[in-house]
């Protein structure tokens, strides 16, 4: 029997596969359907400073919304206020409780001191990790890299002498050097580091002429960006890594383990193909484990990474100029999505 067993963040998991943030992430019943399913850990739906924002402007827009009207009456309604982020962290520390696994809180705010005051909240909870999900869209031509990598940083700081769990960061892969950044940000102390955030991008319908919002799901060519930086990264950094983006089957876990990663976390595999997909996931990964002699994920884990010393070069541009110079060794065959 394989040991399917892997280690992320300091976390022991009973496999590498993690259920990423999502709305099937979204409260303890959910939570605990994964945990059944069998992931080795699950990150909570990520509480999000905006959605808080808008929801207090809405609330307060619907009470003052009759003041005109009748602004004697003003003082006859109790006060009343939105809750902020305690409703999340209610169903969180319930989710916790109800199940063995490792629970992952998520985390994206927008100011710094949102970030510590509600990572603090959130490690209070009792789970076991944190993620901080620094999805970052450029929208603002005056900000340079610099700023906002700087920014990056100081709020990581910060959270890390705030909070005593480990802690994670989700990245997307919009910067100038993502190496570069992720190694900046691991000098913070942080333990982990997800490649890499899908962004939800816009869209027109062009009869209506109004921007629509579709969910894009993520297909197997994918994961070939994670791919590529797990296996820069693998072995040169303290840090564990986590892939994400088009892993949807145990295929796609091996590959990230072979290339440098500790576990991976699945998204669209679970909405396309259901949650037995997991189930089927492990079954490949210990297939191929027992086929090619692997008594455990660490017997693998990053052989062929960069740092490995097979081939030093196989993720960086000279492979493409093997294949321009070879081209006898470029696969024809159709990618599979």
């Amino acid at each position: 029997m394989s040991d399917l067993r892997s280690t992320y963040m300091g976390i022991d998991l009973q496999n590498p596969v993690i259920a990423g943030a999502s709305d099937m992430s979204k409260d303890a019943d959910k939570v605990k359907r994964l945990e059944d399913a069998g992931v080795g850990a699950v990150v909570a739906k990520s509480l999000f400073e905006e959605q808080i924002q808008l929801e207090r402007a809405k609330l307060d827009e619907d009470l003052e919304k009759f003041n005109n009207r009748n602004p004697e009456m003003i003082t006859v309604f109790p006060n009343v206020s939105h809750a902020g982020p305690d409703e999340h962290l209610v169903w969180l520390r319930k989710a916790k409780e109800s199940v063995d696994i490792p629970i992952i809180g998520s985390l994206n705010a927008v100011e710094k001191d949102t970030w510590v005051e509600w990572s603090q909240s959130l490690a209070d909870t009792g789970i076991d990790g944190l993620e901080l999900n620094f999805y970052h869209v450029p929208d603002d031509y005056r900000r340079t890299a610099e700023e906002i990598e700087k920014e990056q940083v100081e709020i990581l700081e910060e959270v890390k002498k705030k909070v005593s769990i480990p802690v994670s960061v989700k990245l997307s892969y919009a910067y100038t050097n993502p190496l570069h950044t992720i190694m900046r940000l691991e000098k913070t102390g942080i333990q982990g580091v997800v490649l890499f955030n899908r962004f939800f991008e816009p869209d027109i319908d062009i009869w209506s002429e109004k921007d629509i919002s579709p969910l894009n799901f993520s297909h197997r060519i994918d994961n070939r960006l994670p791919l590529r930086f797990a296996g820069l990264l693998g072995g040169r950094m303290s840090a564990d890594i986590c892939c994400s983006t088009g892993i949807y089957t145990g295929e796609d876990v091996v590959k990230m383990i072979l290339a440098g990663a500790s576990c991976v976390q699945t998204v669209s595999a679970l909405y396309r193909n259901g949650l037995q997909v997991v189930e089927k996931m492990l079954s490949e990964v210990s297939e191929w484990m027992s086929q090619r002699g692997y008594a455990s994920v660490d017997a693998f884990k990053g052989h062929l990474s960069g740092s490995s010393g097979e081939d030093p070069w196989r993720y960086a541009r000279t492979q493409y100029v093997d294949l321009l110079m070879n081209p006898e060794k470029m696969v024809h065959n159709a990618p599979v999505t």
